[in-house]
């Protein structure tokens, strides 16, 4: 061995090595808009299965500053009524659902992705166009009125 080499020295081991911890997790949290009317301080997220209550606090906490109150979670089972072609029984697969309270004062509302465009003259113009065409559409394919309701292909 030489002179020169020095042998790494490592700190003492601590449980979890705190010192030498990142956290980068490994799950995903999927805010989701709610079926049934919620309060405007709890949202709605599909969450990994392997998360618990104290990791989805502190992942929302942690990496988004956002507070949160409370965490409740359940099991959403998947359907087990649809078959393969085979006529084997397919299921779909469970996931974990969290409902994360807010903190004081904090709401969450789900931004309007697709809004309701108002008309431009350009797509009113095409509508007034569709309209008169299926008025004349119409007028055209109305029968005789003297033929008493007989159908035009019934004739001589």
């Amino acid at each position: 061995m030489a002179t020169g080499a020095r042998k790494a020295v490592y700190p003492l081991f601590q449980l979890g090595g705190p010192q030498l911890r990142i956290f980068r997790p490994n799950f995903f949290m999927l805010a989701v808009r709610p079926g049934v009317p919620q309060p405007e301080d709890t949202v709605q997220f599909r969450v990994s299965m392997e998360m618990t209550k104290v990791d989805i606090k502190n992942y929302l906490e942690k990496i988004y500053n956002v507070p949160v109150a409370a965490v409740r979670t359940r099991i959403q089972y998947g359907a087990n009524n649809k078959r393969n072609h085979k006529n084997q029984r397919v299921k779909k697969p469970d996931y974990k659902v969290a409902y994360v309270q807010l903190g004081q004062g904090q709401t969450f509302q789900f931004p309007n992705l697709f809004p309701e465009k108002e008309q431009d003259s350009e797509t009113h113009s095409f509508d007034d166009f569709k309209n008169k065409y299926m008025e004349r559409e119409k007028q055209r394919q109305k029968g005789d009125p003297r033929r008493g309701g007989v159908p035009d292909w019934f004739g001589l």
